[in-house]
């Protein structure tokens, strides 16, 4: 089982930058590759960004490439979400996840999920 906790979010100017934080608690945290992913009101979940369970590989949804990078601190149990040059497009909840091992774009395949937390863009 693992928890996961999301912190970091709020309310930012356009070209702005904000860095969520999820903090993972339960066993072997370093065997889980994350995601992040987001969801605005009235859209579908959208992938963001995952890492490896190791962190030697990332990959990003393409609203995000070039201005969103996921790392992780497999000794703190936490993973990071920095993001740059924000739009008012990017407003959303952005929710983490876990899965064992092998990352993926596909929400239905994580197994473990956050309350998620808010991100709003202003124009």
């Amino acid at each position: 089982q693992v928890q996961l906790v999301e912190s970091g979010g709020g309310l930012v100017q356009a070209g702005g930058s904000l860095r969520l934080s999820c903090a993972a608690s339960g066993r072997a945290f370093s065997g889980y590759a994350m995601g992040w992913f987001r969801q605005a009101p009235g859209k579908e979940r959208e992938f963001v960004a995952a890492t490896s369970w190791g962190g030697s590989d990332s990959y990003y949804g393409d609203s995000v490439k070039g201005r969103f990078t996921i790392s992780r601190d497999n000794a703190k149990n936490t993973v990071y979400l920095q993001m740059n040059s924000l739009k008012p497009e990017d407003t959303a909840v952005y929710y983490c996840a876990a899965r064992w091992l092998i990352y993926s774009t596909s929400g239905s395949s994580y197994e473990y999920w956050g309350q998620g937390t808010q991100v709003t863009v202003s124009s």
